[in-house]
């Protein structure tokens, strides 16, 4: 902003607000950062070039930067592009629909139903097991206990199942969980240690109970104060579909209830097994299969599930940083916008294009799954701070505002700059991967001020750049 105004302007004129800006705002020619955040970057011991910087304040001028154009690989902060895109997109009220339907001439004799029941999935990123379980029970309310087979549309997507083992070989880890048209409950299962203090033992279970799922090994007992959280490993085998969770470890019988989520899984299997536990638990027979087809043109809709609406939607994946929530998220934009069935790359050009008709072309943009959780997106810290301002702008900033975490309050920022002078200062999300560490988001000065971050560091030492950042933040926070 400040290059373009003095470009314009003669000499006199040119040095004269310069020289104003300096002094009112400290602000810094590009690539020069103030004295004190200069050192704060020294102690760091990673090269300039592997930093990527732009501070400016809202309504106001740049600040200072750093690389700023230069495109770097932002780990979970590439979650703000898709969750703006959304928002910008489809609105704050935006929700998703999972029906069930039958054929339009089914009949129900003595709860028997006498076509296939369907299940249209929307790509849900929010349907919990709590969630299906209240839609089976909508079904029941017809009179039907008993069901043949059930069919799944997952038409909406294309093939868009990934091996979770691939991004980092911790195929059994949560955040690597494959997108898909018809999620339960994220598809991971929830393996629950209860204390039985009678008999001074962890009773594990699993949470929903469901076929083919057990649990081998014990976690010892410990008497105590609950001073850490419990010293537990879960080792995942699965063999022929037959899954074994195989644990261990050390937990005080004070810490009371805690559980471990496991992939173990793929999306469509945990699915079925799902709907057949929920269904048995609910009272209901089943003498088919759970299995992917398409609804015939005339079926009717019985029952249906609408979720949580997408300001909700982007304010969980940004404070929690959910990146399966994201993939689909990235994927239903794609759907709507007519590319369906929905693939990663026709739905990151979607927000490329809803990006671009805001006046943000983002260029070289590289946004991959949508979620960070990759070693080629990559996208530069200008072109960041140029959509947040837009973002601060538009009619959803309160909603936009709204997802990210509050400095030492919540989210993954809960345990930054937890100081009175600090807290709950700025708005920020983060993001870290090996090799890769970022911080964008607003800040509040003393000075009554907004300001815009974005910090993106690409190096093999990038964890040691946290220091920093705060360092950057609480300097915002002190102008």
């Amino acid at each position: 902003m400040q290059g373009f105004i003095t470009e314009h302007m003669s000499g006199f004129l040119r040095v004269l607000l310069t020289g104003f800006l300096v002094l009112g705002a400290s602000v810094q020619a590009q690539g020069k950062l103030p004295p004190e955040l200069a050192q704060a970057w020294a102690k760091t011991n990673i090269p300039e070039a592997a930093l990527s910087l732009t501070v400016e304040e809202i309504g106001g001028p740049r600040l200072f930067a750093v690389n700023p154009d230069v495109p770097r690989n932002p780990a979970s902060v590439m979650k703000l592009v898709t969750t703006y895109a959304a928002l910008s997109h489809l609105g704050p009220n935006y929700a998703w629909r999972t029906d069930l339907l039958i054929n339009a001439d089914a009949q129900v004799s003595n709860g028997v139903l006498s076509s296939p029941l369907y299940v249209r999935a929307s790509g849900d990123p929010l349907l919990l097991i709590q969630n299906f379980s209240h839609l089976l029970e909508a079904l029941k309310l017809r009179g039907i206990t008993q069901l043949s087979e059930v069919i799944v549309d997952r038409s909406i997507f294309g093939d868009v199942a990934i091996d979770p083992g691939s991004f980092d070989g911790a195929a059994d880890r949560p955040y690597n969980a494959s997108p898909d048209a018809f999620i339960i409950g994220f598809g991971a299962l929830r393996l629950l240690f209860s204390p039985d203090e009678a008999t001074r033992t962890w009773q594990p279970s699993i949470d929903p109970a469901i076929e083919g799922v057990g649990v081998e090994g014990a976690v010892e007992w410990k008497d105590g104060k609950c001073l850490s959280a419990p010293a537990v490993n879960v080792q995942t085998i699965t063999v022929d579909g037959q899954v074994r969770f195989k644990v261990s470890g050390q937990a005080a019988g004070s810490c009371g209830e805690f559980d471990e989520y496991k992939l173990a899984l793929s999306q469509q299997d945990y699915a079925a097994r799902v709907f057949k536990s929920v269904w048995k638990e609910l009272g209901g027979t089943m003498t088919g299969a759970v299995k992917q087809g398409s609804i015939p043109a005339d079926a009717k809709v019985v029952a249906t599930n609408e979720s949580e609406p997408l300001a909700e939607i982007i304010r969980l994946i940004n404070k929690t940083s959910n990146n399966v929530m994201t993939r689909v998220l990235l994927l239903t934009l794609g759907a709507e916008a007519g590319r369906r069935p929905a693939t990663v790359e026709s739905s990151a050009e979607v927000v490329k294009n809803i990006l671009a008709e805001q006046g943000i072309p983002m260029k070289g943009l590289i946004l991959d799954n949508g979620s960070g959780l990759s070693r080629t997106g990559v996208v530069s810290s200008a072109n960041l701070a140029q959509m947040l301002r837009k973002a601060w702008q538009s009619q959803f900033r309160q909603q936009y505002l709204s997802s990210l975490s509050v400095l030492g309050v919540d989210g993954t920022m809960r345990n930054r700059l937890k100081a009175e002078n600090t807290q709950a200062r700025a708005h920020m999300k983060s993001g870290l991967l090996r090799d890769a560490r970022s911080v964008a988001g607003y800040v509040m000065g003393n000075s009554g001020k907004r300001y815009i971050l974005v910090s993106l560091t690409n190096h093999e030492r990038a964890n040691d750049v946290r220091g920093f950042e705060d360092t950057v933040i609480a300097w915002l926070i002190a102008h």
